[in-house]
């Protein structure tokens, strides 16, 4: 079964967007995914089709109504994942991308204006889910950049299955730096090793800098790579006798 993807939105005209090129607009057109961009605004039900109204408790914005969002998401089939792209979410990984990958596909409710009414997550099953701490317009963009980490996982897109493997965030560490042709450029050359044709000695320079650049660069990574590293047997036993 291809892995299906329903948006919820205000602007479904911005889908698929940049989804509809490159690997992922391929994949698209083999019917490896597919795409239903919904219109919120079709389950108003005033003459003036409204979807938000002013903050309860008074405040700056409009905020999204949770009648009309509970009979857009009643619309969707069941049987996925239903999430909402919110910044009051849970910052989303690679393992969720890949755990959502591998299921039937997603549900997306994308927010607007200053944000959701609290009562559609208390009556819905919905992960609020966000892409990082800043700011966006809406929910869309967000959710073109999950859908995007998710297709790419899918079998058949990328052209060798081990293509994601070694990528950041996939082992807990950044990747390791890459190079190509040409051999020299600007006085620079490629690493000694990696013209080496030694197969140990590459893997074990990649492994080593992937390790250093994700010390150095993203600190917060490294300490969670090192709180879940196993102990060894020995290490254990050290351990139990200090």
């Amino acid at each position: 079964m291809a892995f299906a993807a329903t948006v919820l939105t205000l602007y479904p005209e911005m889908f698929p967007g940049p989804l509809g090129i490159s690997l992922a607009g391929r994949a698209l057109r083999e019917g490896l995914w597919s795409l239903d961009a919904v219109q919120i605004r079709d389950f108003a039900t005033d003459k003036h089709r409204s979807v938000d109204h002013t903050p309860a408790g008074g405040g700056a914005g409009m905020v999204m109504r949770a009648d009309v969002l509970g009979a857009a998401l009643d619309s969707v089939p069941a049987g996925r994942p239903v999430l909402a792209m919110t910044p009051r979410g849970r910052t989303l990984d690679q393992a969720r991308v890949r755990a959502l990958a591998e299921g039937p596909g997603v549900t997306i409710l994308c927010g607007r204006f200053e944000g959701i009414d609290e009562r559609i997550f208390e009556a819905r099953a919905i992960e609020p889910v966000s892409i990082g701490d800043y700011i966006l317009s809406g929910g869309e963009m967000a959710a073109l950049t999950l859908l995007d980490a998710c297709i790419r996982l899918l079998p058949g897109v990328m052209g060798a299955a081990s293509s994601g493997m070694d990528e950041s965030f996939e082992t807990g560490l950044l990747e390791y730096p890459q190079y190509t042709r040409p051999v020299e450029w600007e006085g620079r050359t490629i690493p000694e090793v990696l013209r080496s044709g030694d197969h140990a000695r590459i893997a074990a320079w990649r492994k080593s800098m992937a390790e250093t650049d994700t010390r150095l660069r993203r600190p917060d990574l490294w300490e969670r790579h090192e709180g879940a590293r196993v102990l060894s047997p020995s290490g254990a036993r050290r351990q139990k006798e200090e």
